[in-house]
């Protein structure tokens, strides 16, 4: 595996992306989130990121963080990079408000491991 798919790397990513949304949506509810284009296209893209990191992640990701949905974590990507049409702001919203706060929790605790000595 190359340094560039660390588990390290994939779990910063993950947590970066994560971080950004978070300040992108700072202080939006759902609806305004739909009337913004230019910041649900960046939430979308990094939510893509996050799920092309667990992608990487591979077993990793059950072994770092066994709670995690990470089979329906590498679904979104999917859904957002082939059925972009077909992804409901409830959706983006629930993963956002719902789903990324455990998430993050949870890699953030995996990469301290991971980088303790």
């Amino acid at each position: 595996m190359s340094s560039r798919h660390e588990p390290a790397t994939c779990l910063a990513d993950i947590l970066e992306n994560v971080d950004r949304i978070n300040t992108y949506v700072l202080d939006m509810d759902r609806e305004s989130l739909g009337r913004d284009g230019r910041t649900r296209d960046a939430v979308e893209r990094c939510l893509e990121r996050i799920c092309e990191a667990a992608f990487r992640l591979g077993d990793q990701a059950v072994i770092l963080m066994p709670d995690q949905p990470w089979r329906d974590i590498r679904g979104m990507g999917n859904r957002l990079r082939h059925g972009y049409d077909r992804i409901s702001l409830a959706v983006i919203w629930n993963a956002i408000t719902e789903e990324l706060p455990a998430l993050r929790a949870d890699v953030a605790e995996a990469l301290e491991r991971l980088t303790s000595p």
